[in-house]
């Protein structure tokens, strides 16, 4: 799913070339849909919720049964023990279908997959996504990928050794802050774009420029 137009990625590429300006670090911005399906936790949920209603079947069956009764005319059953076992499963069978189809729609799904979920898979994806196109590429070892992963609402800013150690984490706080801001706003690309340079202006502080640096890493942002 593309995210921004032609105009919105050269705002963040023209970005990415005025921050490497100062500086000998490569600034690589990535856009995700998702850094996961989640179809783990779906099922975890689906699970809960098919042996939730077979506890509560188990705990009333008078209850339930009375119910189906009703719906089924009325007149009181005598329920043999394989029915009330058949009556059990299939209720936990719907229960688990039901939900595993409607958190299968991805604005519920979201909504239910806990947050320290949300940000270790971003974690982790953005640590993949790093090694793959950033990770020792260039010859200082200077990469700096920001990361933003649209339906968790998460971005991640990973950096080559080099870079984290001589930079805090906590030092990457500004350039998230003004990502967040715009990006909130419904301006992705100015979002990002401000996350560059702020990222930028960290690195030309630690990694200035010199006259032989080469610019090793495409000046763009990548959509995944």
């Amino acid at each position: 799913m593309a995210y921004l137009s032609e105009a919105d990625h050269e705002i963040v590429s023209a970005a990415v070339r005025e921050a490497e300006l100062t500086t000998s670090g490569e600034i690589v911005p990535v856009i995700a849909d998702r850094s996961d399906g989640y179809t783990d936790v779906v099922l975890w949920w689906a699970i809960a919720a098919a042996f939730t209603a077979m506890s509560l079947f188990a705990a009333f069956p008078e209850f339930f049964l009375d119910k189906v009764d009703v719906l089924i005319g009325g007149w009181t059953s005598e329920w043999t023990y394989g029915e009330v076992i058949a009556w059990a499963v299939g209720i936990g069978l719907v229960k688990f279908v039901a939900v595993f189809a409607l958190l299968s729609w991805d604005r519920l799904r979201f909504i239910f997959i806990p947050s320290p979920v949300k940000r270790q898979r971003v974690n982790e994806r953005a640590i993949r996504h790093f090694k793959v196109g950033a990770e020792g590429r260039t010859h200082g070892k200077t990469g700096v990928m920001l990361y933003l992963s649209m339906q968790e609402h998460r971005a991640e800013i990973v950096a080559d050794d080099s870079i984290t150690d001589l930079v805090p984490a906590e030092v990457w706080g500004e350039a998230m802050a003004d990502m967040l801001v715009e990006i909130r706003k419904g301006c992705v690309a100015e979002g990002i774009a401000a996350g560059v340079r702020d990222v930028g202006k960290v690195l030309s502080e630690h990694f200035p420029r010199g006259e032989d640096d080469d610019n090793e890493l495409p000046d763009r942002l990548i959509e995944v």
